[in-house]
């Protein structure tokens, strides 16, 4: 193994998923010289052209663009008292790997978090009763107001080229959009995409049941767009293959679509992929970084010596290279110090399935983001303290993709053979679904941080998962529950089979539910309770920038992807505005 050292640049960014790639091109376009480093393969926009991604088996059950489990293994335990034991495969979740990260195959739904959201410990301190929410919860606010950050949320939703019904514009409620949305500066840039049956159904039985139903907002483009870097995302065509799949059309906003056909024109910025980065290399006081250490495709150690560095991977990673490299102090669940793997949250879903057999759905004509859901649910806007529960959910139909191996039968139809065959004759097209996605709270047991006992090929710790599911989230679950069968009733279907959460329900890490994981590298106000400063900044190493999910303090019911672009554009705006100025920490404390 030689040991090589590369020029210096001014920015090396770990990671080109959508952190990594909106990161990069801020920062280059301020001059900078800028260097990518991405642990994955490259992946070109021609490597999506049809009908390559257009496989059910290979992309959608073998996880094709995804990372190992042998490249990005994790260890799982419910408690402290439990043994961890390292993931074989993919399950709960599926990280993406390559160019493009979990920007390339995500669904593409596209909606922002509530104003409640951002400030939720400030709502539960005035909404709740000392003592009535569950021991060790901690939920905390995100540093900086609607005000503040909706601007970035703005730029992203055009970087995307978001379609949607705008609901809240400037304070003035527009019918036929989310009503309980915070303030949007601009409308959304793009119409909605068109319903489908499933979906028109739903929204009417909600509508008669109270709700405000509304377009899920879309990053599948539904018209031809051209962003503000210049790219052109095109139509989409509605051909279902987006959710663990690379868009074939080029009609979903990812990195790919979005923001790299300009970047890698720009000459002071250039990328490495099958570098995976083991460490970042501190100076000898251990208050700023000197660069990142990478193993090369070739078993290689490469210094990449850097001013500022960008950790813009997958949240796991993020945490896991802080955790290695030692910046800041790792978190202790037993004392409730330290604060790099504290906050750890995942989320639940839940569905009902409904089947009709006078209905034809037409599930391959639909793109990743078809759908209607309703907002009613989230914090604030439903008597959570009255049933002594914090959180929400949105609550949708969305008709995600038709492919045949993910399509759900009737009870009793045999999962495989001639009799799934023959299911699949009888059913396919004839159902539809109700599905919850909810928020999860954060709890002083619920952490990351290094195995004791497992390592990668390199020799170092996996990162270690401490989670299971308290009551807070389950009580939600069945709450949730209950409004989805009474707009099923609504609907009338010949059948309909249930998926949630008991009250009795442990995680199963086996069992897929989302990708979305958040924390273990929190912003906040104050170094005791975050790893973070408001802008992404180390509290302890401050050339050290960490955008990604990993940021959040806990799981809102929204999809991340909104607030993970807005606050990685929300940083690259601090550094260029002032940390360029003069370099150092910019809160003091």
């Amino acid at each position: 193994m030689a040991n090589i050292t590369n020029d210096e640049v001014d920015v090396v960014v770990v990671g080109l998923g959508w952190a990594g790639s909106l990161m990069s091109i801020e920062l280059a376009q301020a001059g900078l010289k800028v260097r990518a480093l991405e642990r994955g393969e490259d992946r070109n926009k021609a490597d999506s052209a049809y009908p390559k991604p257009a496989d059910e088996y290979a992309y959608g059950v073998r996880n094709k663009i995804m990372v190992t489990p042998r490249d990005g293994a994790l260890t799982v335990r419910h408690n402290l008292n439990d043994t961890a034991l390292p993931t074989r495969q993919w399950g709960a979740f599926v990280p993406g790997t390559g160019v493009g990260g979990s920007g390339l195959h995500w669904t593409g739904v596209l909606i922002r978090p509530t104003p409640t959201d951002i400030k939720l410990k400030t709502y539960a301190d005035q909404a709740y009763k000392p003592g009535q929410l569950g021991e060790g919860m901690q939920v905390q606010d995100f540093p900086f107001t609607w005000e503040e950050i909706e601007p970035y949320m703005d730029r992203f939703d055009k970087i995307c080229g978001l379609s949607g019904n705008t609901g809240n514009l400037q304070g003035r409620i527009l019918e036929g959009g989310d009503p309980f949305e915070g303030p949007r500066s601009s409308p959304f840039p793009l119409p909605a995409l068109e319903d489908t049956l499933n979906t028109s159904m739903f929204a009417e039985a909600a509508r008669k049941l109270g709700y405000h139903p509304f377009p899920n907002p879309s990053a599948n483009v539904s018209r031809a767009w051209t962003n503000p870097y210049g790219n052109q995302i095109a139509p989409c065509n509605y051909c279902g293959y987006c959710s663990k799949y690379p868009c074939l059309n080029f009609s979903k906003a990812s990195p790919q679509t979005a923001v790299l056909d300009s970047l890698k024109r720009m000459e002071n910025f250039s990328y490495r992929t099958h570098a995976n980065v083991l460490r970042v290399d501190l100076h000898p006081d251990g208050k700023t970084a000197r660069g990142v250490t990478y193993a090369d495709a070739q078993g290689n150690e490469v210094f990449q010596p850097a001013k500022i560095v960008v950790l813009a991977a997958f949240q796991f990673v993020n945490v896991r290279l802080m955790l290695l490299s030692k910046i800041g102090p790792a978190y202790d669940p037993v004392s409730g110090t330290g604060t790099v793997g504290r906050n750890y949250a995942f989320l639940s879903n839940g569905a009902t399935t409904l089947f009709f057999k006078d209905k034809n759905f037409n599930p391959f004509a639909t793109a990743g983001a078809t759908g209607q859901m309703f907002n009613d649910v989230s914090p604030g806007n439903f008597d959570g303290p009255a049933l002594g529960i914090i959180g929400g959910a949105k609550i949708h139909s969305s008709q995600s993709t038709g492919t045949p191996i993910s399509t759900s039968l009737p009870a009793g139809t045999a999962g495989w053979g001639q009799g799934w065959k023959d299911g699949m004759v009888d059913w396919y097209g004839h159902s539809m679904k109700i599905g919850i996605t909810t928020s999860c709270m954060s709890y002083r047991g619920h952490y990351l941080d290094l195995d004791p006992t497992y390592k990668d090929p390199w020799g170092l710790p996996l990162l270690r998962i401490t989670f299971d599911w308290k009551q807070n989230e389950l009580k939600l679950q069945q709450y949730l529950r209950k409004i989805v069968l009474n707009i099923t009733q609504e609907l009338g279907p010949d059948s309909y089979s249930e998926g949630y959460l008991g009250l009795d329900a442990h995680w199963d890490i086996t069992k897929y539910v989302s990708t979305h994981n958040v924390g273990g590298a929190v912003m906040g106000d104050s170094p005791k309770t975050s790893a973070l400063n408001r802008y992404l900044q180390s509290w302890d190493v401050h050339n050290v920038f960490v955008p990604g999910g990993n940021a959040f303090p806990q799981n809102f019911q929204a999809n991340p992807t909104s607030m993970i672009g807005s606050l990685t554009l929300w940083a690259a705006q601090a550094i260029k505005d002032q940390y360029l100025k003069n370099p150092g920490p910019l809160v003091s404390v």
